[in-house]
């Protein structure tokens, strides 16, 4: 039975610390952004300047 009160302890004091670290990220604004993230798969990647990656290669 001691073992169950520990566990229980251990578990109510992991919530906290998850709690805690949400409002900190909360707090310094990490959940501001929620629309960019979904659509940055759409962007298009910076075009590399692939003559210069051939010029490279044929010497």
């Amino acid at each position: 039975m001691n073992i169950l009160y520990f566990l229980v302890g251990c578990s109510v004091l992991m919530a906290l610390i998850f709690l805690a670290a949400f409002f900190w990220a909360y707090k310094t604004g990490q959940n501001d952004d929620v629309y960019t993230p979904g659509i940055r798969i759409l962007f298009d990647d910076e075009v590399i300047n692939e003559r210069s990656e051939e010029d490279h290669f044929s010497t």
